[in-house]
């Protein structure tokens, strides 16, 4: 059953990225997917999910959490590419903080879970 369960993980894991790729460089009309709560809180929640989703198929959330922070800031600096689209550096920022958030709770979850079964 972990077998399975952890190939799901990846799973998920890989379609979250491929959907943050696609909703960072689609065309700002075709946008669909937004919480209402604004394009901060948006970045954030987007990130904050996808590196949650990630650090549980791949427990190294030290490793995982500036590598997606640099995928946020580099999706961004993409949108330079998109006709209808700017990159900010703002957005980039809002990102990488749902990265790091993530990624220090994925952290201190693994090492009290560690703890745990030591004992």
């Amino acid at each position: 059953m972990a077998g399975r369960t952890h190939r799901a993980f990846i799973f998920c894991s890989i379609a979250l990225l491929a959907i943050l790729v696609v909703a960072s460089l689609i065309p700002a009309k075709w946008q669909v997917l937004r919480t209402g709560l604004g394009w901060q809180s948006d970045h954030f929640i987007a990130f904050f999910a996808a590196t949650s989703v990630v650090c549980c198929a791949w427990p190294r959330p030290l490793l995982i959490g500036p590598l997606l922070m640099a995928t946020a800031a580099l999706l961004e600096s993409l949108q330079a590419l998109t006709p209808d689209r700017v990159p900010n550096l703002e957005a980039a920022l809002y990102g990488a903080g749902g990265t790091f958030t993530a990624a220090l709770l994925a952290a201190l979850f693994i090492r009290i879970w560690k703890q745990g079964r030591k004992n």
